[in-house]
Protein backbone atom coordinates (compact mmCIF):
# COMPACT_ATOMS: atom_id res chain seq x y z
CA UNK A 1 0.00 0.00 0.00
CA UNK A 2 2.91 2.21 0.86
CA UNK A 3 4.62 1.73 -2.73
CA UNK A 4 0.94 2.45 -4.38
CA UNK A 5 0.90 5.82 -2.49
CA UNK A 6 4.50 6.58 -3.43
CA UNK A 7 3.68 5.90 -6.96
CA UNK A 8 0.57 8.03 -7.11
CA UNK A 9 2.44 10.66 -5.30
CA UNK A 10 5.60 10.97 -7.56
CA UNK A 11 3.52 10.44 -10.83
CA UNK A 12 1.58 13.42 -9.64
CA UNK A 13 4.54 15.54 -8.33
CA UNK A 14 6.35 14.87 -11.97
CA UNK A 15 2.54 15.46 -14.16
CA UNK A 16 2.19 18.58 -12.28
CA UNK A 17 5.69 20.11 -12.63
CA UNK A 18 5.38 19.10 -16.33
CA UNK A 19 2.43 21.92 -16.72
CA UNK A 20 4.72 24.49 -14.23
CA UNK A 21 7.74 23.98 -16.55
CA UNK A 22 5.75 24.50 -19.71
CA UNK A 23 3.64 27.66 -18.25
CA UNK A 24 6.78 28.85 -17.33
CA UNK A 25 8.45 28.00 -20.76
CA UNK A 26 5.70 29.98 -22.59
CA UNK A 27 6.02 32.88 -20.36
CA UNK A 28 9.51 33.48 -21.46
CA UNK A 29 9.36 32.20 -25.08
CA UNK A 30 11.42 29.84 -24.78
CA UNK A 31 11.67 26.11 -26.54
CA UNK A 32 10.36 23.09 -24.71
CA UNK A 33 12.79 20.06 -24.00
CA UNK A 34 11.99 17.02 -22.41
CA UNK A 35 15.61 16.77 -21.07
CA UNK A 36 15.61 20.04 -19.09
CA UNK A 37 12.46 19.62 -17.79
CA UNK A 38 13.83 15.58 -16.59
CA UNK A 39 16.71 17.55 -14.85
CA UNK A 40 14.66 20.26 -13.14
CA UNK A 41 12.11 17.76 -12.21
CA UNK A 42 15.52 15.41 -10.43
CA UNK A 43 17.07 18.17 -8.94
CA UNK A 44 13.74 19.10 -7.23
CA UNK A 45 12.56 15.12 -6.38
CA UNK A 46 16.49 14.73 -5.07
CA UNK A 47 16.52 17.92 -2.66
CA UNK A 48 12.95 17.16 -1.19
CA UNK A 49 13.96 13.66 -0.29
CA UNK A 50 17.33 15.28 1.30
CA UNK A 51 15.69 17.50 3.30
CA UNK A 52 13.20 15.21 4.36
CA UNK A 53 15.81 12.32 4.95
CA UNK A 54 18.17 14.55 6.98
CA UNK A 55 15.22 15.64 8.75
CA UNK A 56 13.87 12.43 10.09
CA UNK A 57 17.92 11.25 10.33
CA UNK A 58 18.24 13.74 13.09
CA UNK A 59 15.04 13.29 14.93
CA UNK A 60 15.87 8.96 15.31
CA UNK A 61 19.58 9.98 16.16
CA UNK A 62 18.94 12.63 18.50
CA UNK A 63 16.41 10.85 20.25
CA UNK A 64 18.38 7.90 20.27
CA UNK A 65 21.38 9.52 21.60
CA UNK A 66 19.10 11.43 24.11
CA UNK A 67 18.02 8.39 25.60
CA UNK A 68 21.56 6.47 25.17
CA UNK A 69 23.11 8.93 27.68
CA UNK A 70 20.05 8.48 29.86
CA UNK A 71 18.17 12.36 29.47
CA UNK A 72 15.61 13.46 32.50
CA UNK A 73 13.02 12.28 30.14
CA UNK A 74 13.90 9.06 29.75
CA UNK A 75 15.18 8.65 33.31
CA UNK A 76 11.97 10.00 34.94
CA UNK A 77 10.05 6.80 33.80
CA UNK A 78 10.83 3.19 35.15
CA UNK A 79 12.11 4.60 38.73
CA UNK A 80 9.12 6.90 39.52
CA UNK A 81 6.40 4.17 38.04
CA UNK A 82 8.07 1.38 40.21
CA UNK A 83 7.81 4.00 43.30
CA UNK A 84 4.07 4.68 42.53
CA UNK A 85 3.29 1.04 42.32
CA UNK A 86 5.05 0.11 45.30
CA UNK A 87 2.81 2.93 47.26
CA UNK A 88 -0.22 1.98 45.72
CA UNK A 89 0.29 -1.67 46.57
CA UNK A 90 0.98 -0.39 50.29
CA UNK A 91 -2.15 1.64 50.34
CA UNK A 92 -4.49 -1.15 49.29
CA UNK A 93 -3.01 -4.23 51.46
CA UNK A 94 -0.55 -3.16 53.96
CA UNK A 95 -0.11 -6.41 55.03
CA UNK A 96 0.34 -8.33 52.21
CA UNK A 97 2.45 -5.67 50.53
CA UNK A 98 6.33 -6.25 51.37
CA UNK A 99 5.89 -9.82 50.64
CA UNK A 100 4.00 -9.22 47.02
CA UNK A 101 7.00 -6.35 46.48
CA UNK A 102 9.51 -8.68 47.00
CA UNK A 103 8.19 -11.28 45.27
CA UNK A 104 8.21 -8.73 41.97
CA UNK A 105 11.77 -7.70 42.42
CA UNK A 106 13.00 -11.77 42.19
CA UNK A 107 10.72 -11.93 39.58
CA UNK A 108 11.30 -8.79 37.79
CA UNK A 109 14.76 -7.43 38.91
CA UNK A 110 14.90 -3.75 39.13
CA UNK A 111 17.58 -2.16 36.65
Amino acid sequence: MTGLFFVLSICRHWFFGWYVYVNEREEFNKHIEVTDYATQMMRDTLENWQSEFLQLIWQVGGFSFLLYIGSLQSKEGDERKEAKLDLILKQINPDEAEELIKNLDLKYPRK
